[in-house]
């Protein structure tokens, strides 16, 4: 059985939106199903990571072809973040960003969708493919795959990554009405179209299922063993965050909570440091300053995946700092589950009743503080930190395995055979 994977995000991509399809890439012959990889050809990636092309299995067919991106023509530069708001965009800032929203939809990736048709209807109709799979953001992949079910009425599954009108920054871009209409156009007709549809959440499942009743939760995982090696932890009360800190991300409510307690506990303030790994904005760094809190704190710019373990397994404490956004309670953020193999007590700020809180509550991976429970989140990092005086703080998580890329892939090859 064959199955035609169209995603932007392909190795030596690095990031976040590289990990699900090439993992399900990388173990999907083992349930008997080939993958043959639809991707780009010259991409115009904000992260690179050239370890992840190791990861690619040789024997797979990748076929690529061109794309004209209109970022560099809009002044837009590479960056990390999903979205492309600034927090204090110049007056050309904010008309570039409004070009942006409302000329380019469902993204600048749109003028792909075209050629991509036609050399995918050609490559199509002259080779075996059983199922034909696209994966958003960026949703244009979506209506290359809705193009090619109306005219050729291939079995065809969506698979979301991240919602579409749902998605975090969405209700901050400068969209007109008209544009707004569009954006839930395409995303109901992809949705009302697909032969079936995954999503990483339960809560973005309820959300579409009233457009199509075979909705799948797959959530993303790690790739890693079970059985690994103690690491030897920081000797420092270190806690850590992984990934890109934007200004949506800005956890204020922890700033002000460790300057707090560090004003008071100066026991706590000499043992105490916050790793931030990753891209860190402005906004978040202006926080940290307003705080005092910059001789506690360590930025360690992006890293290779394979590095990253190393830094989760060393760590006191794990962070989750979610988007405080209407849409946080569907926000699986794919860190979790590279914090749940590690084995640390994960401390996450988040909604205490969205799907991130229910998989570290199944786990027994750590604690849930909500977005303005101030007390809460200063009591639960004095009863870590009084662990980790005592050389006890550890975590005895459950049920983890469930979230290995195999067994997921072999959650997938089922549904995809179903078809």
């Amino acid at each position: 059985m064959k199955v035609l994977i169209i995603t932007y995000y392909w190795p030596p991509a690095g990031g976040s939106g590289v990990q699900r399809w090439l993992k399900f890439v990388k173990y999907l012959q083992g349930f008997g199903i080939e993958p043959i990889v639809y991707t780009v050809d010259n991409p115009s990636y904000a992260l690179q990571d050239e370890s992840l092309i190791d990861e690619v299995p040789n024997n797979i067919e990748v076929l690529r072809q061109p794309i004209w991106e209109p970022n560099n023509l809009l002044g837009k530069k590479k960056q990390t973040s999903a979205g492309f708001l600034s927090a204090n965009p110049s007056f050309t800032g904010k008309i570039l960003q409004y070009v942006r929203a409302n000329y380019f939809i469902p993204d600048a990736r749109k003028f792909w969708i075209k050629p991509s048709v036609k050399f995918l209807s050609n490559y199509i109709e002259n080779n075996k493919v059983d199922v034909v799979i696209t994966t958003g953001p960026p949703h244009s992949m979506h209506l290359i795959g809705l193009e090619l079910k109306k005219k050729l009425n291939v079995k065809w599954i969506s698979d979301f990554r991240d919602p579409w009108t749902e998605i975090d920054y969405f209700h901050q871009l400068p969209l007109t009405k008209k544009a707004i209409a569009k954006h839930h156009k395409h995303e109901q007709e992809v949705l009302r179209n697909s032969d079936a549809v995954l999503v990483v959440g339960k809560t973005m499942k309820d959300k579409y299922k009233s457009f199509n009743n075979n909705i799948h939760v797959v959530t993303n995982g790690f790739d890693r063993s079970l059985n690994q090696e103690k690491s030897i932890l920081d000797k420092k009360f270190s806690i850590t965050h992984i990934g890109l800190m934007n200004d949506d991300r800005n956890p204020k409510i922890l700033w002000k909570v460790l300057n707090e307690i560090i004003s008071k506990n100066k026991e706590f303030k000499d043992d105490f440091i916050l790793k931030l790994i990753g891209k860190v904005s402005s906004g978040c760094m202006d926080s940290i300053k307003e705080f005092q809190l910059n001789s506690n704190v360590e930025i360690i710019d992006y890293v290779p995946h394979e590095k990253v373990q190393e830094y989760q397994k060393k760590s006191q404490v794990l962070l989750l700092a979610l988007n405080d956004v209407p849409s946080a309670k569907g926000i699986i953020t794919g860190k979790i589950f590279e914090y749940l193999i590690a084995k640390r007590p994960i401390l996450a700020i988040a909604p205490i009743d969205g799907d991130l809180s229910e998989i570290i509550s199944e786990t027994n991976s750590g604690k849930v503080i909500d977005f303005d429970d101030e007390i809460g989140l200063k009591t639960t990092i004095l009863e870590m930190y009084k662990q980790y005086k005592v050389g006890d703080l550890n975590v005895n998580s459950i049920g983890v395995e469930k979230f290995h890329r195999k067994a997921l892939t072999e959650e997938l090859s089922k549904i995809v055979k179903n078809l």
